[in-house]
């Protein structure tokens, strides 16, 4: 999650039905934000702003990376091998139709997995009480509970995704969701849209993989370090994003503390595996359908939030989960109104579902965007009609 500092900040150091029941007896989910090591570090020049849709407001689906980055003047062999690493202005692509992610098998082993971390950061001012008017009281911090094991049979289709960034390795969370288009045989993931791009202060970030069920067992970090099996951290394997899309709201307007693309903090990815031909959905058994029509706050009833919080008191490798009822949250009049609930989650459980049960089936409704330095609440943006267009584009594409 993006932080932000309020008026009094502080130092920041299943299956359908399974999900379904899950939630209304428990009402558990997760949610936090993204953070990064600081491996490979580098001091880009600010590209030019891009747009996540091409000018007729579809989204552009490259037919094959490769050519797609050969058009860019890079070398493919160049790139796997560590040019990717170049985060100059000229290598750092932005556009829509920029957007190129090709597998290179191998790169997410384990170690490098756990080596994704929150980085220190040293955030700006954002007066979050500017727009109280809009804005409900602050809700009290509900502590975040650790999901039931295995997380493939207690839980949401939640896990991690990872990507690099000029920061590092990096982490977030996401959810896989429906594929209306391909019934059955989704390979779409919701996550927040600074997963996948810096927004006003650069382009897309690179070698995005989407790991669900993420140490599924919740094996703690002695247990994982005395085995090699990979299937412990990625029981179903590594998925590359080779499709993203997000907001022109974040791209034009994100920043490093959500800034005036919060409300727009979503991403959709499509994804591809590392091995297999499998659908993603076929493989872990389930996805969730996205509710665009959800309430505003006040009537959305309770709801909550899953992902993998990875920065202090956490460390990334089990999944969490929030529950509350939503208030309402502005960063500016001028700005859509955003969902906010009570919760601990600190970074790496960005881009996280929100779920509510509506007629007895779990739904995704919000995504965790940004929150407060002292990790006492979450905010994430109501999902609308822009949302809903970003979502079609992409299922609206051949699988």
């Amino acid at each position: 999650m993006r932080s932000i500092r309020t008026s009094a900040p502080r130092r920041r150091g299943r299956r359908r039905a399974l999900a379904a029941t899950g939630l209304v007896a428990a009402l558990a989910l997760t949610a936090t934000a993204c953070g990064g090591s600081t491996d490979d570090k580098a001091d880009p020049e600010k590209p030019g702003s891009g747009t996540s849709r091409a000018a007729d407001g579809e989204a552009r689906v490259p037919a094959d990376i490769a050519d797609r980055l050969e058009e860019h003047g890079i070398d493919v062999d160049k790139w796997k091998a560590g040019g990717w690493q170049d985060w100059d202005k000229d290598k750092w692509l932005s556009e829509a139709e920029d957007y190129v992610n090709p597998v290179i098998e191998g790169l997410w082993k384990p170690e490098r997995m756990r080596s994704a971390e929150e980085a220190d950061k040293t955030l700006s001012t954002k007066d979050a009480a500017a727009a109280r008017g809009v804005s409900d009281p602050e809700p009290g911090p509900v502590e975040a509970q650790a999901e039931q094991t295995p997380y493939h049979a207690n839980a949401a289709p939640v896990g991690k995704v990872f990507f690099d960034s000029p920061e590092g390795t990096s982490v977030c969370s996401g959810t896989v969701v429906k594929d209306v288009n391909h019934p059955g045989r989704s390979n779409l993931v919701w996550t927040a849209g600074h997963c996948v791009h810096a927004g006003g202060d650069g382009g897309w970030y690179r070698n995005i993989v989407f790991v669900p069920a993420y140490n599924d067992l919740g094996r703690s970090e002695a247990e994982l370090n005395s085995t090699n099996d990979a299937s412990e951290i990625a029981p179903y394997g590594n998925w590359w994003a080779d499709w993203a899309s997000t907001s022109t709201g974040w791209i034009e307007g994100g920043a490093q503390t959500g800034g005036a693309g919060a409300p727009y903090d979503y991403a959709v990815l499509h994804v591809k595996p590392e091995q297999g031909d499998k659908s993603l959905e076929e493989t872990v058994g389930t996805a969730l359908d996205v509710d665009f029509s959800a309430p505003s706050a006040d009537g959305a009833g309770r709801m909550g939030a899953w992902g993998y919080p990875a920065a202090p008191p956490y460390n990334g490798l089990r999944m969490f989960k929030c529950l509350d009822t939503p208030g309402r949250f502005s960063l500016a009049s001028d700005l859509p109104t955003m969902h906010r609930i009570g919760c601990t989650m600190t970074g790496g459980s960005s881009g996280g579902g929100w779920f509510r049960v509506v007629n007895g089936e779990t739904v995704l409704v919000s995504n965790t965007s940004i929150g407060p330095t002292d990790n006492t609440w979450l905010a994430g943006p109501q999902l609308g009609r822009d949302a809903e267009a970003l979502y079609q584009n992409l299922t609206s594409s051949p699988s």
